[in-house]
């Protein structure tokens, strides 16, 4: 893109009106995503098979103009599978590195809960320092880097529930859905008109690497008012108190919440968060952070119904 005068917001908006022309039905979770990107966050992305996630995330970086990797992570996935292995090179007698796919821009980590804690703790210092550690030595990964990790919510047999201290690495947890009847009927239409979901040849780089600093710079002039970051200690403060949750929100929690907030703000065109644009994060962003009770989750209450609650409870800055 050559065009001087769009700003970074157009560049955004043009990579969400891009992804939507392959991807129908799934504008709430494309939204959590690029929000996730702008600030350099994670995210968990939870739904059946089928629908779409993989092909949402191949989209995006395609896009991006940005390298992607899907690693399907399996029981038998091992840490240097992902991160790579000192390797000695008999044609020269030294020792060289090679690289596995961790080293990306996009990774789409797929069915994180499929393979043992060894494995998924390997993701944990690259999610939150941004490099791998190899023999003592730090390795920086690419910029930008986002870990999209996904988990089929109905197959629990074999699979191996996210440490609590992984999910808090998670900017958002976003819940992947079936599309409106009428969303499916275009899809079946572009299907019919011969789309090839392996083939994203026809998507158009559409933003860069240079975009997102410049929306990131932006994002970072958003302004809080301390009413609205007193909303937000607040939120946090009720999940700890919630008769209802044995495990509440940390402070790092109240602080992916802050950012998520101003990067759904400059995605509105806000120069300011308001409490409007905390409530619609606050529930991708807080859900994973949180634990029912089990004797209450026996009753059905989900840990979106407790959010529901607090946000209706606590007062909201005027």
């Amino acid at each position: 893109m050559t065009d001087t005068t769009r700003t970074a917001r157009d560049a955004v908006h043009a990579l969400r009106t891009e992804v939507n022309t392959v991807v129908v039905g799934q504008d709430g979770v494309l939204s959590g995503l690029v929000a996730a990107l702008l600030v350099r966050g994670h995210v968990l992305l939870e739904g059946v098979p089928g629908v779409a996630k993989t092909l949402l995330v191949k989209t995006m970086a395609a896009a991006l103009q940005v390298e992607f990797r899907r690693v399907q992570f399996t029981p038998d996935l091992m840490p240097s599978d992902l991160i790579g292995q000192v390797i000695y090179e008999q044609r020269t007698g030294d020792f060289r590195f090679r690289q596995g796919p961790l080293f990306t821009n996009l990774l789409l980590a797929d069915e994180i809960n499929r393979t043992p804690p060894k494995t998924q703790a390997a993701l944990l210092e690259a999610m939150e320092e941004r490099q791998v550690s190899v023999d003592g030595s730090p390795r920086p990964l690419p910029s930008p880097f986002l870990v999209v990790a996904t988990q089929n919510p109905i197959e629990y047999e074999g699979t191996y529930p996210l440490p609590e201290a992984q999910l808090d690495r998670f900017l958002f947890k976003l819940v992947v859905g079936y599309p409106s009847a009428e969303d499916e009927r275009a899809v079946l239409a572009m299907h019919d008109r011969g789309l090839d979901p392996h083939d994203l040849s026809a998507v158009r780089p559409v933003a860069s690497g240079a975009d997102l600093d410049a929306a990131r710079r932006e994002i970072g002039a958003v302004t809080v008012d301390p009413a609205v970051q007193g909303y937000i200690v607040a939120l946090v403060r009720a999940t700890r108190e919630s008769p209802s949750l044995r495990l509440g929100v940390s402070p790092r929690g109240a602080t992916m919440l802050l950012h998520a907030s101003k990067a759904w703000a400059w995605m509105s065109g806000r120069p300011f968060v308001t409490p409007d644009e905390v409530k619609a994060v606050a529930k991708p962003a807080l859900r994973h952070r949180v634990q029912v009770r089990p004797e209450i989750e026996l009753e059905g209450v989900t840990a979106d119904g407790v959010l529901d609650g607090i946000l209706a409870t606590v007062p909201v800055p005027r």
